[in-house]
C-alpha cells in the first residue's frame, strides 16, 4: 500500500568481459533457472579473435527497487545474453565451465536478495545503502569470477575444475532459501 516514492536500477554485466555493452533485445536473454541449463546453441555471438579462450559466457545480475514510507519492495534478475557470449571450442567439458559461471552468477544474485533482505530500511539513506550492498556483492562476484577462471586456468586444470564445479553446486544449495528473488 501507498505510493511508490522512487524506484532505482542497478546493473552489473560482467563475466570475462568488462565494459558498458547493451542487451539487444529481451529474446536475447535467458534468465536462470535450475531446469534449464545452457546449451551451445545459446552461444549465438562470433569468437573474439583475439581471446585465446574457448568460450565467452556474457552474464548480468540485475536489480529493481522501489520503496515507499512503509519500506522496500526488490526484483532481480539473472540473465544470460546470447548475443553477446560465443563459444570457440563447442565440448561438454567447456558448456560445464560456462553454466558454472552462470551459476556463479546466481549464487551472487541470492546473496544480494539475502542482503536486501536483511537491509534495514531508512528512508533517508535507502539509495546510498542499497548502491552500497549492490557494489560490495557485485565486488564479490567479480572477485570470485577471476579467481574461478585462475584457479582452472579456464577450465584446463581438470582437477581444479572438478573443485569448482562442486563448490558452486554447494553454494547454490546454501543460498537456496533465497532463490525466490523476482
Amino acid at each position: 500500500p501507498g505510493v511508490l516514492l522512487k524506484v532505482m536500477r542497478l546493473q552489473l554485466i560482467m563475466v570475462l568481459v568488462f565494459g558498458l555493452l547493451s542487451f539487444r533485445s529481451d529474446n536475447n536473454l535467458v534468465d536462470w533457472d535450475a531446469s534449464r541449463k545452457l546449451t551451445w546453441s545459446d552461444f549465438k555471438a562470433a569468437p573474439d579473435p583475439s581471446s585465446g579462450t574457448a568460450a565467452l559466457t556474457y552474464s548480468s545480475i540485475n536489480v529493481e527497487f522501489g520503496y515507499n514510507n512503509s519500506g522496500l519492495t526488490h526484483s532481480i534478475k539473472c540473465r544470460f545474453n546470447k548475443s553477446l557470449s560465443w563459444g570457440r571450442i563447442k565440448n561438454d567439458y567447456i558448456l560445464k565451465h560456462e553454466q558454472d559461471h552462470f551459476d556463479l552468477a546466481e549464487v551472487h544474485a541470492r546473496m544480494l536478495h539475502k542482503a536486501m533482505q536483511e537491509y534495514l530500511f531508512n528512508s533517508k539513506t535507502v539509495s546510498a545503502d542499497l548502491n552500497t550492498i549492490y557494489n560490495a556483492v557485485m565486488k564479490k562476484h567479480v572477485s570470485a569470477q577471476q579467481e574461478f577462471d585462475q584457479q582452472t586456468n579456464h577450465s584446463l586444470i581438470a582437477e581444479k575444475q572438478k573443485e569448482w564445479d562442486k563448490k558452486i553446486d554447494s553454494l547454490l544449495k546454501t543460498y537456496q532459501a533465497y532463490a525466490n528473488y523476482r
